[in-house]
């Protein structure tokens, strides 16, 4: 699984398109999308302008709660797999903990493992006391939690439990969605000149070197350039500790346990 990739929530048509194929040709191998995005079909199309092979690639869609609630998951993956153009993903996550539905959800979606319609299966947004009910009853662990992640929510006990479980942890928003609370922090911006890098890029550096993937997204092509240029640099043991004791607990996104899944 590459360490960055595309993210495309909420880009759509043409656009996403355009930039998904400009983003393969500056050598990003890495595209997260959802159903629930609604753009899983223009992803697909930039992908095959591309010309890259899809064995290169690293595909990742997701499970919505309106699929969930509507009890065939099979169906929900097909649908993805044929607006992706595509016969399999790399990786299928459910994307929310619906507490209703996501055991059941998650048992078929170990059929589809099984079957190779998804070469591998996670979950997204799942706290502990999640996984916590899930482990029990699954024949397969989970591969993957796609968690917000950046340095003021850092979910350090979180990502030490999943590690316990071979569970491995990847960040969505993982430049908090450009808050500045986030990218105006003194700290960062002070590391950020001193690497002659952006702020943006010193936190995916920080991810890369804790071994975390991410999906970001940008509809800039000179910041697509930026997010995967950051193997010319490398934080110091002092400057990742820094980092890491920015962590405030600050969500930028849903916390799965206070969220309304209906409208999710």
């Amino acid at each position: 699984m590459p360490i960055i990739g595309m993210g495309t929530w909420p880009l759509n048509g043409i656009k996403l398109s355009l930039l998904a194929w400009t983003a393969a040709r500056l050598g990003y191998r890495h595209f997260d999308t959802a159903s629930a995005y609604h753009n899983e079909k223009w992803l697909g199309k930039g992908i095959r302008f591309s010309g890259i092979k899809r064995a290169d690639l690293w595909i990742t869609t997701k499970l919505s709660n309106e699929e969930q609630r509507s009890g065939d998951v099979e169906i929900a993956l097909k649908n993805s797999l044929e607006r992706l153009g595509m016969t399999y993903v790399d990786l299928y996550l459910m994307h929310w903990p619906n507490p209703d539905t996501y055991l059941a959800s998650w048992k078929m979606m170990e059929a589809l493992y099984k079957n190779g319609l998804a070469r591998s299966i996670g979950v997204c947004n799942f706290h502990q006391h999640h996984l916590e009910r899930l482990l029990p009853l699954a024949e397969v662990i989970p591969a993957v939690n796609q968690i917000e992640l950046h340095p003021l929510l850092s979910q350090s006990a979180l990502a030490a439990f999943c590690e316990s479980c071979n569970i491995h942890v990847s960040a969505y928003s993982p430049v908090a969605r450009m808050h500045a609370r986030l990218i105006n922090n003194p700290d960062l911006v002070d590391l950020a000149k001193y690497h002659n890098k952006t702020v943006p890029q010193v936190i995916l550096r920080w991810d890369y070197q804790n071994g975390i993937p991410v999906a970001i997204k940008s509809s800039s092509v000179v910041r697509l350039r930026e997010n995967i240029s950051i193997l010319d640099f490398c934080l110091s043991a002092n400057e990742m500790n820094m980092i890491n004791r920015l962590d405030e607990n600050f969500r930028v996104r849903h916390n799965p346990d206070t969220c309304d899944f209906s409208i999710l």
